[in-house]
């Protein structure tokens, strides 16, 4: 099959492109529009390979897309362009809007007419995947886990976004017979990601001897999800999954941030010890998000009873292959910090 994967350049969909490439015969149209979080570093070893090719272009934009679809013809679409920084939604909202809605009403717009025009055998093996996230379900109490009939309840521009974009996927099934399924995820983590998210921040604070920002009292909770487990459910979904349906995929992984950045402070110390002390030193608390969801828990027993998948890895290996990956790629981590400051965004100032 030809796939297109839209946001290929950014850190889910790179991955996602590795493992299609790598362990799969399926050829890839990377179709990203190269906004400040991407990089295309993490495909650079398919430049000239005949299964891969890269277009630049905006999903917001109807036209770039029917050339796309009439230049490749895809056989399906993997949709995973998004603006997807919460802090980022709170200070500007506007790009979640443009991007996240709009451009996923686009793209589906432009997928329905080309799907239309399919011969009936092409129809049959189309289909129109939606990757979101677990934040459109809002927060969980200290107990229970998010389900693929867990209520919405988005409580960030970033996630009401996100929630806006399922609807339109469900709405483009049920109204006009897109074929389609839509996978909400935890958080991910892992190789190239940009370095304004959580587990980057930390890493390179620490290198730097700067501090550690750590939101409120750390009490907040996130299932986390090693991106190259989450590229291998992403295909299984694609390749396997019932159309019309919703799959959540999450890792198994729930911690509070505090004890994230302690685990990620305790492989620093062994790997790249600090003559000033131990790293968790550099922890400071920070003036809470706005809105900050208290917890979030996936229950992926879904995909792995109908699809047969789990990750492969736990937290405790997949972290460890996450702190070695960026000590081993700084020079392309302090590149990309340069792009907007190196800080965590949304800090409001540090509490004593």
């Amino acid at each position: 099959m030809k796939l297109l994967v839209t946001g290929g350049a950014g850190f889910i969909g790179s991955a996602l492109i590795r493992h299609v490439l790598k362990n799969t015969d399926h050829a890839v149209v990377n179709l990203d529009c190269l906004t400040y979080a991407a990089s295309l570093d993490g495909l650079a070893e398919f430049d000239g390979d005949a299964r891969y090719a890269f277009e630049r272009v905006d999903i917001r934009d109807a036209a770039a897309l029917a050339g796309v679809f009439a230049k490749h013809a895809p056989d399906g679409v993997l949709h995973l362009a998004a603006e997807s920084h919460v802090d980022r939604s709170i200070d500007g909202p506007d790009d979640f809007i443009q991007t996240n809605i709009v451009g996923t009403f686009r793209l589906l717009e432009e997928s329905l007419r080309y799907f239309r025009a399919l011969p009936a055998e092409r129809q049959a093996a189309f289909r129109f995947h939606h990757i979101s996230t677990d934040e459109v379900y809002g927060s969980l109490g200290d107990t229970g886990f998010f389900t693929e009939t867990t209520r919405y309840a988005p409580n960030s521009p970033y996630s009401a976004s996100k929630a806006a974009s399922d609807h339109l996927v469900r709405a483009w099934h049920h109204t006009y017979k897109l074929p389609v399924v839509i996978t909400n995820c935890s958080n991910n983590y892992g190789p190239y990601q940009f370095p304004e998210k959580l587990i980057p921040v930390i890493i390179l604070n620490a290198l730097a001897g700067k501090p550690l920002p750590v939101y409120g009292t750390g009490s907040n909770i996130r299932d986390w999800l090693y991106v190259d487990d989450h590229a291998r459910a992403l295909m299984t979904v694609f390749e396997r999954g019932a159309l019309g349906e919703q799959y959540n995929i999450g890792g198994f992984n729930e911690k509070r941030n505090l004890d994230l950045v302690h685990a990620i402070c305790a492989l620093l110390d062994e790997l790249r010890p600090d003559a000033g002390g131990p790293y968790a030193r550099l922890i400071t608390f920070v003036e809470d998000r706005k809105g900050h969801d208290l917890r979030y828990a996936i229950d992926a027993s879904k995909i792995e009873q109908e699809l047969g998948w789990r990750p492969a890895e736990t937290f405790e290996t997949g972290i460890r292959k996450t702190v070695e990956w960026y000590l081993n790629h700084l020079d392309w981590c302090r590149g990309l910090q340069k792009t907007y400051g190196g800080e965590r965004l949304g800090l409001k100032g540090a509490r004593a």
